[in-house]
């Protein structure tokens, strides 16, 4: 007797959280991966998507597509990203919809909370202050996809979730030297440093902000779960206009015990200076994760460990690393 699969399109498979869903997806029983390269499919054409959904009796949806990048990019490209995002989550959550989807997962990002929101970040603080300016465009359209899935759930009953993960590294992630988040940004330059046998590495500011980090194994693990929850137990925990959940550790540290555990890792043996008339940034950006916590889950992968993962991954794909 055959066993009808469970057909689970995850959108962004290629991005690092999106190919961390992808991989755990991939050995879990009664399931198909479902994905499409831009090629095959793009995200920016409605039509496209839209006769993908009706062609392909999708049954779960992870949307993880984003256009992403750092705070360079994100004051130099501010219309496309506003303009690439919306549209992405548009049609995906709209064509979901009319084509009979009933499930769907939505990946935000801890962008979304006001500038100067309290420490620990706690769900209730969204649309409570201002955003920060540098990535204002970005995180209004997050806040849009978090709103257009309450939505959907309150006027059609759909059960559209949404997850906002803290400062994510690992596996995929973007080692490019001017575009790369602080994670791997700093596992190359102590990498490159070592190679070069440079007797200093200068980090910039103090190094007393203090920030949280999450291993994308662990964001896709915390993913599949929220997907997988009861809808009692989901709803116990959220309410219908604050249905999004943090993603995190709950555990921070200070640049300077990040910067220290990188050189670690990546067996750096100079000095590490701190040159302090460079920006420290925010004091902290940390997520309250108890709602989560709640429903069952914590995060497994220590910083260090975490660490040392990524660094053999960087070791062992330096020569693939997209431009």
């Amino acid at each position: 007797m055959s066993t009808t699969l469970k057909r689970v399109f995850v959108a962004g498979h290629r991005g690092m959280v999106g190919s961390a869903i992808v991989r755990q997806l991939s050995v879990e029983p009664g399931i198909e991966v479902i994905t499409r390269n831009r090629d095959e499919l793009n995200l920016l054409d409605t039509q496209a998507v839209s006769d993908f959904f009706f062609d392909n009796s999708i049954d779960q949806v992870y949307l993880a597509a984003a256009k992403v990048g750092g705070i360079v990019a994100n004051n130099t490209y501010p219309a496309e990203f506003i303009y690439e995002n919306l549209t992405i989550q548009n049609n995906i959550i709209h064509a979901a919809h009319i084509s009979g989807v009933q499930d769907l997962l939505f990946l935000g990002s801890s962008c979304i909370y006001p500038k100067f929101a309290e420490q620990p970040m706690t769900e209730q603080s969204l649309l409570t202050g201002i955003l920060e300016e540098t990535n204002e465009p970005y995180a209004i359209a997050k806040i849009a996809g978090i709103k257009m899935c309450e939505s959907y759930n309150r006027q059609y009953g759909r059960n559209y979730r949404s997850v906002m993960p803290t400062n994510l590294y690992g596996e995929n992630d973007n080692f490019h030297p001017e575009n790369s988040h602080v994670i791997p940004a700093l596992i190359r330059r102590f990498h490159e440093a070592k190679l070069e046998k440079q007797p200093q590495v200068v980090a910039w500011g103090t190094g007393k902000p203090m920030r949280e980090f999450l291993h994308v194994d662990d964001m896709a693990a915390a993913s599949i779960h929220v997907m997988n929850l009861s809808q009692d137990l989901y709803q116990a925990n959220t309410q219908p206009m604050l249905s999004h959940i943090n993603v995190g550790t709950g555990v921070d540290c200070t640049i300077r015990e990040l910067v220290e555990t990188v050189a670690k890792v990546v067996g750096y043996q100079g000095e590490v200076v701190f040159d302090t008339t460079k920006p420290d940034g925010t004091p902290r950006k940390l997520m309250d994760v108890s709602r989560l916590a709640r429903l069952g889950w914590s995060a497994s992968i220590t910083l260090e460990n975490g660490l040392r993962d990524t660094y053999q991954w960087f070791l062992e794909n330096q020569n693939n690393f997209r431009k």
